[in-house]
Formats: structure tokens, C-alpha cells, sequence
């Protein structure tokens, strides 16, 4: 293809976007029904690169919030956000930057050298703030494992030290390395706090490329810091600290990698650290739109049907394409989740068009942050724009795109007793395989309401080689499968707006999953939205340890198995080194009260612990 074909394809595409929006929008002014054209329409704008990837706080996540918006209004649904809008704002921790206050210096001996930020060290996103002073231990890797039989920390005091200690792992970067799950820079930062040290200067060993820029700021999304202060220094300038103590990187190395711990006090050797760090916040917006029923006397009670808009940008860290260089691309998110807001848009269209014989109001959600730990959702709970008592059942979309095979997964399905047999009853002349999961407890935006007592459905058709990576097309999704499911869904909600009764909602029985990172099972449901030092929790699942324990919703972790708990990274650390049907006292605070129970982890069971 020619520059000059390349330019006019560039400079056009946005026009041409947009023409479709407003070609569709009077297109389908004058077509009511859920048709599998408007829904591959919604889908081409949603996904397309124009949005680059509808991550949450960024310009293309704003433009889909517009988008939902405007078709909310041209079916005539009430706005029940601000101001006399349908954005419900909000706002959450989206990055970490450099303050003007970072400095460090090395004391080697008579010799003082002054570094420079940016350029010779760097503080971790994670660092705590402020200033310290103290002399240097060096402590290998890092690591302490029980299960591994390895100490980096065996016989040396590093109590009010700084350590340094090398990236990676005595195996190197390995993935399946049974050290691999102790590589991570904050789980080596915290482990330096429970041994007393005040700080930690990461190096890269010489067997590993050492980043340029020194790997930048990453932020790894957690409101809160280790607890100590952290940095990277640059690998030259450590080896000529470890050369005070006799020793060389390349010697010690070789001797770790033998699985040896090998930690000494570097003599004569103290640093200067000054770390400041300023956590951004980003707005963004849940889209609410709202049908008031017919009925005097039910119209108070609302059906919520939601769906997410935001995806994952440029992959952000958190692609799972193949190649190094679909980091960053964009991740369009058709399946995830366009293809739930073309529902949602579809339904609402729909139901609009039906509001004179609905008996019940139904509150139509389009979540935003969900990606980042269903804050949107999240947001929504804690600030309901009908009662939650209210709310009687909330229906989720999430990954409706990709039917194959005519399977059809939906979860929740436990959560009223009667959920089951109106779906079986409503898709028998639809002829979808569908297979039902109990838990409400799946990884979308209905598990903050069934955290809440209310009964869930989240419809899914199944995880395939393009979630969260590049390739999530609009080209890949199957609009006639999507409509299907679209049928099904405004039957089921036909029926709950016909009952002069509300659906009952029930606990779930728990299903045994697939072997996760964990080492056991507890059966908590961490709450990511909270900004609090621990670990509020957003819910127990039934029957499991943590139920057993005595634990509930709301209830918040500070102390696991004798750690301190400050943020999810503590709590899994502390998971992973806890033992199967081992009675382990665990500390929580419930209504401002501190409270010690004894939980009995079981075995590795569940993917969410």
C-alpha cells in the first residue's frame, strides 16, 4: 500500500466512524427490535481503534461512555447521574509519579557518591515516603520460603538496615521455576519489612539485560506502599559497593544459583535515601440510564441489567498476546466487552419501546473500571441510585460475542432457586446449550450484588485466544449467536417484571475449581475498590474456610498468620506460606473493633482465595 493510500485511510477513518454512528443512530430510530446488524454496528464503533482499547480515565474510554450515553437518551431512558446527566463519576488511583523530593547518596568509606534519579537509581511505585539513613546488608535474592528450604535472610540481622538484593530468582527469570512466585519486587520489599530492614535497593544480577531507564515507574495498581522505601540503583554503581566487602556480582551469583544463601554486611558502607511519590487519580464514569415501571405499587423495585465498557488500552501489562510487541497495540475488547454494551444498548432499546406494560423500573448500568478490579460496580453498590433492598436481581453481560457451538455459560444460577428453571423454560424454543454455574461469585460486575444478597446471572461465552490480547476484533464476533442470547435475556426479564412476588435470592453452593497460584483455600472475596490499609472484604463464600472462621463482608484483614497485612499483595504472600489444615490465627477489624479468629485454611481449591 502506498504513504498516500496510508495517509487518506488514516485521515478519513475517524470521519467514516463517526458517519456509521450517525448513519446507525437514524437508521435505527425507526427499527425496535434486537437485530444482529445493530448489534455488529455498536460493536465496529466500540471496538474500533479510535477508542484505542476504552481504558478506564483515558479520552477513548470517555468517547464510550458518550456513545452509551447518546444511545440512552435516543431511547428515551431517564438520566440518573450528575447533574442531570447519565455519568455516575467517580475517581480512582491510576498511576504513580516522581515528587520533587528524591535523592541518595552512598557512603563507600571516605568517598561520598551523590546519584541522580533517573539515571542512576530510581524509587519503586510502591516505595514508602520520606527519608532514611542507614548501613547496607546484602541479602541475595531476597527470598524466604518454608516450602523451598531456602533463607536469604538465615543468621544476619538486617534489623533498621537497608539490603540490597538482586532482581529475579537463583533460577533466574524462569516462570516455571518454583522461586518464580517469590520474584516479584514487592513481595521482596515486604519480606524486608517482616525481617526489620527500613529499606530495599534492588540491582540486576549480571545474567539478565538490565533495563534502560531503569525500568521506569510502574504502578501495580495497589493504593497503598510496602512499608518500606524501595529503589533500583544501577547495576555498576552496586558491584562497586560490593566490592568494599571483597566480593564481586558474577562470584555471588554463581553461588546462589547452587541454591546457597550467601548475605553479609557491607563494611563501611551506609546511604542516604529520600523517596517522594504522588499517586494520580483518573475520573471516569459508570453511564446510567433508567425505565420507571407502570405499576404503583412495583414500580419502586428495580431490575438492574449491566454490562462493563472499559478494556485494557495498549495491554498495559496485562496482555496476554504472544508476541512482545502486542504490548502495545491496541486491545480493541470486542467480545470484552463491547459485545455486553451492544446488549446492554439493544436491551434498553427494546424495553423502551415496551415501558407502558412494565410493572417494574429497570435500571440500565454501564460500568466503567471494571478491568481494574470492578471499582465501577463497586462505586455504584456504595452509592445505589435505587435501594439495594430494592433491587431485585441484577442480570450481567459480560463476553456475549463468541458463541460457539451454541454454548452458553451462566453463572449465578445458585443464587435463587429459581433462576434454573426459568432458563430452561425460556430457551427451550431457543435450543442454546446452556450450562449453568452456581457461584455468583465470577469474575464480573454481578459479584458486588450477589455480595449483597441480591440474585445474579452473568451470561459469558467462554474465554478463547483473543481475550485481552490484540486480536479481539469486531470482525470474530457472531451478532446472530449474541442475538440469541439477547432473546433469552429480555424473557427472563419480561418474567421477572410480570411476578407480583420478588425473585428469592439464596447462597450459592461453591464449585472446586482449577489449582491456582495459591498453596490453600480460604474463600475470601477481597474488595478492590477500598482504599484502606488491609483488607476489606467484599464477601466469604459459603461453607468455605473463611465462612466457617466467622468472617464476613465488610470485615477487613489486617493480620494473617502472625504478618501484617496492609494491602492484597500482603494477604497473598501470607497465603502462599500458610499450610494446608494448619489452624492459623488471623486478625480483622469489623466496626472499628479488632478481632482475632482462628481459621483452618483447606487445600488448594479456587482461583479467588
Amino acid at each position: 500500500m502506498s504513504k498516500g493510500s496510508k495517509f487518506l485511510i488514516s485521515f478519513f477513518t475517524p470521519l467514516i466512524l463517526t458517519l456509521l454512528f450517525v448513519f446507525s443512530v437514524i437508521s435505527w430510530a425507526e427499527n425496535d427490535d434486537i437485530t444482529a446488524e445493530e448489534i455488529i454496528e455498536h460493536i465496529r464503533y466500540l471496538a474500533s481503534d479510535q477508542l484505542q482499547g476504552r481504558k478506564a480515565g483515558t479520552e477513548g474510554c470517555e468517547k464510550a461512555a458518550e456513545y452509551i450515553a447518546f444511545h440512552f437518551k435516543k431511547a428515551g431512558l431517564i438520566p440518573l447521574g450528575g447533574d442531570g446527566t447519565y455519568f455516575q463519576n467517580f475517581s480512582f488511583t491510576s498511576g504513580v509519579k516522581l515528587g520533587d523530593s528524591n535523592s541518595m547518596t552512598v557512603d563507600i568509606g571516605e568517598r561520598k557518591l551523590d546519584l541522580q534519579v533517573g539515571k542512576d537509581f530510581l524509587p519503586i511505585s510502591f516505595s514508602s515516603d520520606g527519608e532514611l539513613r542507614g548501613g547496607l546488608v546484602f541479602a541475595g535474592y531476597g527470598i524466604s520460603s518454608k516450602q523451598l528450604n531456602y533463607d536469604d535472610y538465615a543468621g544476619i540481622d538486617v534489623k533498621d538496615k537497608i539490603v540490597l538484593v538482586l532482581r529475579y530468582t537463583p533460577e533466574g527469570n524462569n516462570r516455571k521455576s518454583p522461586f518464580y512466585k517469590y520474584a516479584s519486587l514487592r513481595y521482596k520489599a515486604i519480606n524486608a519489612g517482616e525481617k526489620g530492614a527500613k529499606g530495599i535497593i534492588f540491582t540486576t544480577p549480571l545474567s539478565q539485560k538490565e533495563e534502560e531507564g531503569l525500568g521506569g515507574i510502574r504502578f501495580d495498581g495497589s493504593f497503598t506502599d510496602s512499608g518500606v522505601h524501595a529503589i533500583i540503583l544501577k547495576r555498576e554503581i552496586a558491584q562497586e559497593v560490593l566490592k568494599t566487602a571483597g566480593k564481586d556480582m558474577k562470584t555471588l551469583e554463581q553461588k546462589l544459583g547452587d541454591k546457597k544463601p550467601s548475605s553479609f554486611i557491607i563494611p563501611e558502607t551506609e546511604a542516604q535515601i529520600r523517596t517522594e511519590l504522588i499517586r494520580e487519580k483518573s475520573p471516569t464514569a459508570n453511564v446510567v440510564g433508567y425505565i420507571e415501571g407502570s405499576d404503583q405499587s412495583l414500580k419502586g423495585q428495580v431490575i438492574i441489567i449491566g454490562a462493563h465498557y472499559d478494556h485494557i488500552g495498549l495491554g498495559d501489562g496485562v496482555s496476554r498476546g504472544d508476541d512482545k510487541t502486542d504490548k502495545n497495540k491496541v486491545h480493541n475488547g470486542a467480545d470484552d466487552n463491547a459485545s455486553g454494551i451492544a446488549g446492554l444498548i439493544e436491551l434498553a432499546e427494546y424495553f423502551s419501546n415496551q415501558r407502558a406494560s412494565l410493572k417494574r423500573s429497570l435500571l440500565f448500568i454501564a460500568f466503567s473500571a471494571e478491568e481494574l478490579g470492578l471499582l465501577g460496580s463497586s462505586y455504584y453498590v456504595k452509592h445505589p441510585k435505587a435501594p439495594l433492598v430494592n433491587t431485585v436481581a441484577m442480570i450481567n453481560m459480560d463476553m456475549i460475542g463468541r458463541l460457539r457451538d451454541d454454548k452458553l455459560t451462566v453463572f449465578g444460577a445458585g443464587s435463587s432457586p429459581e433462576w434454573k428453571p426459568l432458563l430452561e423454560s425460556f430457551n427451550s424454543n431457543l435450543g442454546l446449550a446452556v450450562q449453568t454455574k452456581d457461584s455468583g461469585f465470577a469474575t464480573s460486575d454481578q459479584t458486588v450484588f450477589y455480595a449483597n444478597d441480591i440474585p445474579v446471572l452473568h451470561f459469558f461465552t467462554g474465554v478463547h485466544e483473543d481475550y485481552h490480547a490484540p486480536d479481539d476484533d469486531w470482525q470474530k464476533i457472531n451478532s446472530e449467536g449474541e442475538k440469541k442470547i439477547l432473546l433469552l435475556i429480555s424473557d427472563l426479564i419480561g418474567e421477572l417484571n410480570e411476578t407480583s412476588t420478588k425473585i428469592a435470592f439464596s447462597k450459592a453452593k461453591e464449585e472446586e475449581r482449577a489449582p491456582s497460584q495459591f498453596n490453600v483455600y480460604v474463600g475470601t472475596i477481597p474488595d478492590y475498590s477500598e482504599e484502606a490499609e488491609g483488607v476489606t472484604l467484599m464477601g466469604v463464600k459459603e461453607g468455605s474456610p473463611a465462612d466457617k472462621a466467622g468472617l464476613k463482608g465488610r470485615d477487613t484483614i489486617v493480620e494473617f498468620g502472625g504478618k501484617s497485612i496492609n494491602n492484597i499483595y500482603d494477604y497473598v504472600y501470607a497465603l502462599g506460606e500458610a499450610e494446608a489444615e494448619v489452624p492459623t490465627e488471623i486478625v480483622i477489624l469489623r466496626e472499628g473493633k479488632r478481632i482475632k479468629l482462628n481459621i483452618i485454611p483447606g487445600s488448594r481449591k479456587d482461583k479467588i482465595n
